[in-house]
């Protein structure tokens, strides 16, 4: 029996570098939210044993031996018990940019251990699955997880569930460029100053509600700087109405949030429209995903 899993990609709402660690990893402070656009993935059992991949984008299929969806199988399978020797073949179909921003890679990681668990039966808790997802990366627990949106700390792999962006309608832009996270933190020039930083969202539990005014992203003018494109985007959304635009992630992709009763009827196909003659055709309209 195959089975389809969708995998959402995420928008950074606020992302801060708060110091550095002892093993090279950055800690961060960042809010993160699900949205609904998506990968698809075929996962099936197979006779034949082995692990099988193939994958609709050339180069992810080059790539396979160290692509996050054959890392996170077999993560899997080596860790679950009476799995060894499993037959699996998995489908991947790609519709997120790669190298974007987007937090893609991770995603389809998090939605094959969710596919896998539920194939076999739940060996694991929501808990423990995120535990065995850790080693794939820093967003590969939030995507394993169940929640749609987090405020997360750490290197962005200890998630506290925060409500959902509400209100808003959110446009996606992306310049058709791919950037490496690493690059983007190799140029990052750390500092340890908080000045700007708006802390309440994790020291207070009860104060979760989203304010644009606390949209920021450290790692936005590293990128900027090799690609002015980004700034030009952020400003195009900014004139077509949009509350506030900024960079996910190390980019390059821009996200607008504009204000749902501040978008007349017929004005959302004219802004799209308007931003593809632009900017190209990696413009993607989303909504919060509910995990649909």
């Amino acid at each position: 029996m195959m089975m389809k899993i969708k995998a959402p990609a995420k928008i950074n709402l606020s992302f801060q570098i708060i110091g550095k660690r002892a093993d090279g990893y950055h800690e961060v402070l960042t809010r993160m939210q699900k949205v609904s656009l998506t990968d698809t993935l075929f996962l099936e059992r197979t006779k034949s044993g082995g692990l099988a991949f193939t994958c609709d984008d050339l180069q992810l299929q080059t790539e396979a031996e160290s692509n996050l969806v054959v890392r996170a199988a077999e993560t899997f399978l080596n860790n679950t018990k009476g799995l060894s020797g499993e037959g699996l073949r998995i489908t991947l179909q790609k519709r997120i940019p790669v190298a974007a921003g987007l937090g893609g890679g991770s995603s389809d990681a998090g939605a094959v251990l969710q596919g896998l668990n539920r194939i076999f039966n739940y060996p694991y808790t929501m808990q423990e699955l995120v535990e065995l997802s850790r080693p794939l990366g820093a967003d590969v627990p939030f995507f394993t997880s169940d929640y749609t949106a987090v405020m997360a700390s750490g290197i962005g792999d200890v998630l506290e569930p925060c409500d959902d962006l509400a209100g808003f309608w959110i446009v996606l832009v992306n310049p058709g460029i791919g950037v490496s996270t690493r690059w983007v933190f190799e140029k990052y020039a750390l500092t340890r100053s908080l000045k700007n930083f708006k802390v309440t969202g994790f020291q207070n539990k009860d104060n979760r509600d989203f304010s644009s005014s606390e949209m920021c992203n450290d790692l936005e003018s590293v990128t900027i700087e090799h690609f002015p494109v980004i700034g030009d985007i952020k400003t195009k959304l900014l004139d077509l109405g949009a509350e506030a635009a900024m960079m996910t992630g190390s980019g390059p992709t821009v996200f607008g949030i504009f204000r749902e009763t501040g978008v007349a009827p017929g004005k959302k196909a004219v802004i799209l429209d308007d931003l593809s003659s632009e900017f190209g055709s990696k413009v993607f309209s989303v909504e919060n995903w509910t995990g649909a």
